[in-house]
């Protein structure tokens, strides 16, 4: 009598995990609303966002998910470039073996994570809670035909970069160390179905490949929704990046960040936007670097029409005075500006 009454409660609890939505393969736990995702060759879309790619995970609006990304090498190449092998991730290792589905983007990235209710037009709030090292190194490279200047540099070079998690410190060379702020290159929905496949390297509407070094812990992005669920990526970790990131890559490393997904169906976006602890930002995404500053100005000044409700001849004027515009990165295609105001000047 008692082992059918035990196995009458394991069935139970079999039928309340499928209930939740809850999936052994993508290693979430069972808390409720809390979940964690790490990248297996079952949990990576690698090179490029799509309507079509079968979610790993499905969440609820308002649920947080702790998501383990990938650095952007090869193990050969890095064990080539100095990385003992015992320091590149198992995981790294399978995905490079038994993954053959790859888009025309090199990033890995882990998902995508299905948002119940999150319908075209809608927004997906996602609020960064937490990013932490997985690595205790970096890349920094640049390859032929790639990269801000790749007529001056017709040629590879890697280098591993220590970082020190305990002094938040990269130390690139004798005398040179940088401080630390992670971030994830790569945030992203999925296109319209229509687009198809396309590639994981320029940023667009569906965001992506943003490189914006804004994006550390306590930041929240919004991105427009254009396909059911929202279907979210993360990948391309960066402990660090300057402005521009003009070799094409940054401090690439693992990152395991904490996310928690909203649901916003009272906004409506044309591009992604963001909001840190003292600054509202919008950007402009364009092959062309002046089309991308204009974009991120007149988004600037749809902000400040629509949430300050400003007239647009005073908002522009305010943007002028008020917003700093930055170069996101200059490298990915479509070229990135963000324009960031401070908040500490709206008093009400």
């Amino acid at each position: 009598m008692r082992r059918i009454t035990i196995l009458a409660l394991c069935a139970l609890a079999a039928i309340m995990l499928e209930a939740r939505g809850q999936q052994p393969d993508a290693g979430q736990k069972p808390a409720a609303g809390t979940y964690q995702l790490k990248p297996t060759p079952k949990t990576v879309a690698w090179g490029y966002y799509d309507a079509s790619t079968p979610p790993v995970l499905r969440i609820k609006s308002g649920d947080s998910v702790e998501a383990q990304t990938l650095i952007t090498s090869s193990p050969a190449r890095l064990e080539a470039a100095g990385v003992p092998p015992d320091q590149v991730e198992p995981s790294l290792r399978d995905i490079y073996k038994e993954v053959t589905n790859k888009g025309p983007g090199g990033h890995i990235l882990t998902g995508p994570i299905y948002v119940e209710g999150a319908e075209p037009g809608d927004v997906l709030e996602v609020r960064i809670k937490s990013i932490k090292l997985a690595l205790p190194y970096a890349y920094n490279a640049f390859r032929p035909g790639a990269g801000f200047l790749p007529e001056d540099f017709p040629y590879a070079r890697m280098k591993i970069i220590p970082l020190d998690e305990r002094k938040m410190m990269a130390r690139f060379a004798d005398g040179i160390e940088i401080p630390l702020r992670p971030f994830f290159g790569s945030m992203g929905v999925a296109p319209p179905e229509a687009s198809g496949r396309i590639s994981s390297a320029p940023p667009w509407i569906h965001a992506g490949n943003l490189d914006n070094k804004e994006l550390v812990a306590g930041t929240t992005l919004f991105i427009p929704v254009h396909a059911r669920g929202a279907l979210f990526l993360v990948g391309d970790g960066h402990a660090g990046q300057g402005n521009g990131e003009v070799t094409i890559t940054a401090l690439e490393t693992s990152l395991i960040g904490a996310f928690q997904f909203v649901v916003r169906k009272d906004l409506h976006l044309r591009w992604p936007r963001a909001e840190t602890p003292t600054h509202f930002i919008t950007m402009g995404l364009h092959e062309d670097l002046n089309e991308a500053t204009k974009m991120a100005v007149r988004e600037m000044i749809d902000f400040l029409v629509t949430e300050k409700h400003l007239t647009r001849d005073d908002a522009y004027m305010l943007s002028s005075v008020a917003a700093d515009l930055n170069i996101t990165q200059l490298v990915d295609g479509n070229k990135g500006v963000h324009a960031m105001i401070p908040k500490a000047i709206f008093k009400k």
